[in-house]
């Protein structure tokens, strides 16, 4: 395994769990590759950006509940995907020339799926588009998750260190999206007012900003430090 493979891997104490390992040699058995289950995150990311697209216009609980938990669903199974490929690779020793970019590169897609999915899934007026409202937010949050990995990947080729600091690091925007999900579904049962999308798409696009300020801070003082 490259070393500048194991450099790109985030910490995460999942990674350390019986489940996790159970899991990751039950893959590694199967003949699943580790390319494969990175290319496979990017399918729950689109089945997550498919279930929030419908999301908003459902009208009966059970086709509320399919559709929020649904997205809900999908994107966990991403975020394990991303955890597997990685076990699978190093633990498993099923590493390939090739798979930091299988590693990083589907992330990319998925990212902006999942978002600019979660954007039009928020209540709004049709054939309206606002400044900062549900619609174009998505795809501000997903312009912002794609320049924060792109900053790690500039400060590792340009010191050799990934730097995974948030506060809206790819766990951290999961998270709140999660969060923001529940909420948003609760209020959808209820026929309150909709705003945990929006809610969670605020926090983050303004936690993104600060992220990317933060590591290009970082890798400022790191290169004026050589």
């Amino acid at each position: 395994m490259p070393e500048e493979h194991l450099a790109s891997r985030r910490s995460l104490k999942s990674r350390d769990t019986r489940w996790a390992h159970a899991l990751a040699g039950w893959l590694a058995r199967s003949g699943l590759t580790p390319n494969a289950i990175s290319l496979l995150s990017v399918v729950f990311a689109g089945g997550a950006m498919a279930c929030f697209m419908i999301a908003g216009d459902q009208t009966s609980n059970a086709g509320i509940l399919a559709a929020w938990l649904g997205a809900l669903v999908c994107i966990q199974l991403r975020l394990l995907c991303n955890l597997m490929d990685g076990m699978v690779a190093v633990e498993g020793g099923k590493g390939s020339p090739v798979g930091a970019i299988y590693n990083d590169a589907p992330d990319r897609v998925a990212d902006v799926l999942i978002m600019v999915g979660a954007g039009y899934s928020g209540a709004g007026d049709p054939g309206v588009v606002k400044l900062f409202h549900v619609i174009p937010l998505g795809w501000c949050c997903a312009v912002t998750a794609v320049w924060t990995a792109y900053i790690r990947v500039l400060g590792a080729a340009l010191t050799g260190k990934h730097d995974f600091r948030g506060p809206m690091a790819k766990q951290h925007r999961m998270a709140v999206l999660c969060g923001g999900l529940l909420i948003e579904m609760i209020q959808h049962l209820t026929g309150h007012e909709r705003f945990g999308i929006l809610l969670a798409l605020t926090l983050i696009f303004f936690g993104g900003l600060w992220t990317c300020w933060r590591r290009l801070t970082v890798l400022a003082q790191a290169l004026r430090l050589q």
